[in-house]
């Protein structure tokens, strides 16, 4: 019962849903916060001491505020590190060593030495060329 739900919980559309559901909700007010409370400030000293929450620029008289915009960006690319860091790298590694132990199966082909074309692993002789070929050691 728990090895059906282990395998349920590591699969990708659980775990992929499982980081938007991250990425919206509980990383999203911490780096807001964190860019409203520090990066701000930064900011504003780098672009020359002006309020930065009023950064806007002006054509034919209509306004863009790009002060949003920027603080988006950071919020962005500090959530999606976040999550990067802390639940996709942790997964694929626990994925990972799962699946350690798992041999690969067995080949149902081989190519055929004459023509490298794909036959079958118990054939004798290519469908292609019809060129005799080696039991399974082909």
């Amino acid at each position: 019962m728990l090895d059906g739900f282990k395998k349920f919980i590591l699969r990708g559309n659980v775990v992929d849903m499982a980081v938007g559901v991250v990425i919206g909700a509980a990383f999203a007010s911490v780096v807001n916060g964190l860019t409203k409370a520090f990066l701000n400030p930064l900011i504003k000293l780098v672009a020359g001491g002006e309020k930065f929450t009023t950064l806007q620029f002006t054509i034919h008289g209509t306004q863009f505020p790009i002060d949003d915009f920027i603080n988006s960006c950071i919020s962005f690319i500090l959530i999606a590190a976040a999550v990067y860091f802390l639940v996709v790298l942790p997964v694929n590694a626990l994925v990972a060593r799962m699946n350690k132990g798992e041999k690969p199966p067995d080949p149902t082909t081989k190519k055929c030495p004459e023509c490298l074309s794909e036959i079958p692993i118990d054939a004798r002789r290519c469908s292609h060329c019809t060129q005799p070929v080696m039991g399974r050691a082909a």
